[in-house]
């Protein structure tokens, strides 16, 4: 009855997770009310690692307190992220990519790869501390099937916004339309 539960959760709450920021279409009208549906996941999450892990009141507030700082570290990783793909793409996608570029972007992409996984070592080393290892592999996995569902829920939109007419592609390159000889 609990995975039922949070399957259902994750399926109503997770495509406020899953938006891009500049994603308008998908954001509420209110910022302030996608703040609070963002801010509810987050709570929902909480608990449910709470109940699968068997945390203690002790353990659950420094996971939260740990969780919560290291994803404001990961954050601007991500955003940074996000935008060096988008100038990639954009370069790819040109009539003749300028191959400096594009190396120069390919390294970017994979030093901020690098530190991502840095901070989630260092979250993980921080979680040895009041974790047993049996409850930070569970909590491994959760996070592992959460990020998997978020992916799944990005990859659909995408999908979705791709076959809505008239929509421009992402990372503000547009396709030239295809001339036909009459």
């Amino acid at each position: 009855m609990k995975s039922l539960v949070w399957v259902l959760m994750l399926a109503t709450t997770l495509p406020l997770v899953a938006q891009e920021p500049e994603d308008s279409a998908a954001t509420p009208s209110n910022g302030a009310e996608a703040q609070q549906l963002r801010k509810q996941i987050r709570q929902r999450w909480y608990e449910h690692v709470r109940t699968t892990l068997a945390l203690s009141d002790e353990q659950a507030t420094k996971l939260q307190g740990t969780e919560q700082r290291f994803e404001e570290q990961r954050q601007p990783l991500r955003a940074r992220q996000r935008e060096i793909n988008q100038t990639l793409n954009g370069e790819l996608a040109a009539g003749t990519p300028n191959q400096e570029r594009v190396k120069q972007l390919i390294n970017e992409r994979q030093e901020n790869q690098r530190k991502l996984q840095e901070l989630n070592r260092g979250e993980d080393r921080e979680m040895q501390a009041f974790l047993t290892p049996v409850q930070r592999a569970r909590y491994q996995e959760e996070r592992r099937k959460f990020q998997e569902r978020v992916a799944e829920v990005v990859r659909h939109r995408r999908e979705a916004r791709r076959q809505m007419p008239g929509r421009e592609p992402r990372g503000g390159v547009r396709k030239p339309p295809v001339r036909r000889k009459p």
